[in-house]
């Protein structure tokens, strides 16, 4: 057995290509648009990480989603992770946990899809204007 992707449904694709790929830094993989359908597949990965991809899908006919307490979050490991917390919040994404500890911070995807992303390595020397920063909302 293959882990493959988990899915999230979108309801702006090119919001979400814009959140994804040019804030986070996914990168576009493969894509399937099935007119018969009516849906777009999207399907992502972490560069030079293509065996764990997030395939987002969009329907072309609008249709509100609610998020359920059984899904919890989609995790990434960052090289700093107080540049893409900056990166991030200079392209005015919230960041709803600030990477205090330098280890670990949590923003959400324009479909309040929760992102945690953590250190890779040792966690960083605690530092302004993490260290002090309070949560925003909910992850």
């Amino acid at each position: 057995m293959k882990y493959l992707h988990t899915m999230v449904r979108v309801t702006d694709l090119d919001q979400s290509l814009d959140f994804y790929c040019k804030k986070l830094g996914l990168v576009e993989l493969d894509r399937h648009v099935s007119e018969r359908g009516r849906f777009t597949l999207v399907f992502l990965s972490a560069p030079g990480n293509d065996e764990a991809q997030v395939e987002l899908t969009w329907n072309w006919d609008p249709e509100p989603y609610t998020m359920g307490r059984a899904f919890g979050h989609l995790a990434y490991e960052v090289d700093d992770i107080y540049a893409l917390c900056a990166k991030l919040q200079a392209a005015g994404v919230t960041i709803n946990r600030p990477p205090r500890d330098g280890h670990m911070a949590f923003v959400r995807s324009p479909d309040n899809v929760s992102i945690e992303l953590l250190q890779k390595g040792e966690s960083l020397p605690s530092r302004e204007p993490w260290a002090s920063m309070p949560n925003t909302g909910v992850w």
